[in-house]
């Protein structure tokens, strides 16, 4: 049976990294984009041309019908998944607590909290032996914010991702004897297109001092750790995560 990857959010930076890697790896990729199509073809194109399988798929996770759709598409075009990756999240622009809508709050949690629950969902619906299906693995894209709380800045977006830490460590001891592992991964400062979501694109040369490593990450050197985590090479861990923080 072919391994088939879905990758949330794939169309850009880290999404878009572990797409390619993943395809280079012998997966078929579907790349989940909500609004830039531009991107997520471009993506898909860059894999076919060398060799690879790729659909680009649109679909806003944030609502329970686009992930239905998301995945019985996977289902109709590329087959049973093998591996999940939760990519996909948004960030607002940088501002305190005390500023904060309610507006902006559910927005934040729709796409990186229940959009995420919903996707795990029927990813074990597919991958769990209970359910008639052969494993598979699951990987959460969550961020150091989780641990710092992001003050001053982003505490919604921290919030989120802690969130999907509890998410993370819950459903591996859930269905670890169904043949499903679940880890996460959590970046800090990387070189993608979020800090302009943030309203502050140079962001990491401002803070690249506090970074013991004195740089930004790139999204390569995240993607490669999820594809460590979603690859044989880990198969002892469940329920685990690893900081790509440059030392953070």
């Amino acid at each position: 049976m072919g391994k088939i990857v879905v990758i949330t959010g794939g169309g850009r930076g880290i999404g878009a990294a572990t797409a390619k890697l993943f395809a280079r790896n012998g997966f078929a990729v579907c790349v989940n984009y909500k609004s830039d199509a531009v991107s997520a073809n471009e993506v898909a194109r860059a894999i076919v041309a060398e060799g690879g399988t790729c659909l680009a798929v649109q679909a806003d996770i944030s609502e329970e019908a686009g992930v239905l759709e998301l995945f019985s598409t996977v289902d109709r075009e590329l087959g049973r998944l093998t591996v999940l990756v939760n990519n996909a999240a948004i960030l607002k622009p940088q501002t305190r607590v005390e500023h904060l809508t309610a507006e902006r709050i559910e927005n934040i949690f729709k796409t990186n909290v229940f959009g995420s629950f919903l996707c795990c969902r029927e990813a074990v619906k597919r991958m769990s032996r209970r359910h008639g299906g052969a494993g598979g693995v699951i990987v959460n894209v969550s961020s150091a914010a989780a641990r710092t709380g992001s003050p001053n800045e982003y505490v919604d977006y921290a919030a989120s991702k802690g969130a999907l830490d509890t998410l993370t460590r819950g459903l591996a001891l859930e269905v670890a004897d169904e043949g499903i592992r679940v880890n996460g991964v959590r970046p800090g400062f990387i070189h993608t297109e979020m800090h302009a979501d943030g309203g502050e694109p140079d962001r990491i040369a401002r803070l690249a001092a506090r970074i013991p490593l004195k740089r930004g990450g790139e999204p390569s050197e995240v993607a490669e750790a999820i594809y460590w985590l979603a690859s044989e090479k880990s198969s002892y861990s469940t329920g685990n995560f690893l900081d790509l923080a440059g030392g953070l």
